[in-house]
């Protein structure tokens, strides 16, 4: 068993508050999906909504969901978003997000039973935003290896 888990941030601009009737299906699957991630195999901590308020100060922005994981491998994150029933809800996420010009998902490594901040979520999406694909954070199109992000130095 590795020592290093795959953390990931997914952040989504909504197109309405959450009460409005625009966000209602979205709102509506939002506890299945969450059971979903949680029972799904590899799974081993996601960022609990009492805690979103202050992603939204970090990331200066109140529109924005913000949804942070960590898995046991890249594959078992992968066979949870595009294997699973979340697929059915990802697929209709332009009924209520608008589409973002900056990269919006990043992935890194942290050690076992580290829980990432929105502080580390924010750096990793702000230097995937500046640099691109490193092991440092990258996405689902680079397959980069915990042993690759140890042995990667940021430019910071």
């Amino acid at each position: 068993m590795s020592e290093l888990y795959l953390a990931q941030i997914n952040i989504a601009k909504r197109l309405a508050p959450m009460d409005d009737p625009i966000m209602k299906d979205f709102v509506d699957n939002l506890d299945r999906v969450n059971a979903l991630a949680d029972d799904s195999e590899g799974f081993i901590w996601r960022m609990k909504d009492e805690d979103k308020e202050l992603g939204a100060r970090i990331f200066k922005d109140d529109t924005l969901l913000i949804n942070m994981s960590v898995w046991d491998s890249m594959k078992a994150l992968f066979n949870y978003t595009y294997k699973s029933g979340h697929v059915e809800v990802f697929k209709r996420k332009k009924e209520w997000f608008s589409k973002m010009k900056m990269v919006h998902m990043a992935f890194w490594y942290v050690s076992r039973g580290y829980e990432p901040t929105f502080q580390d979520a924010k750096d990793r999406l702000d230097y995937l935003n500046k640099h691109g694909e490193t092991p440092y954070a990258f996405t689902f199109k680079s397959k980069f290896t915990a042993s690759d992000s140890l042995n990667y130095a940021p430019l910071l």
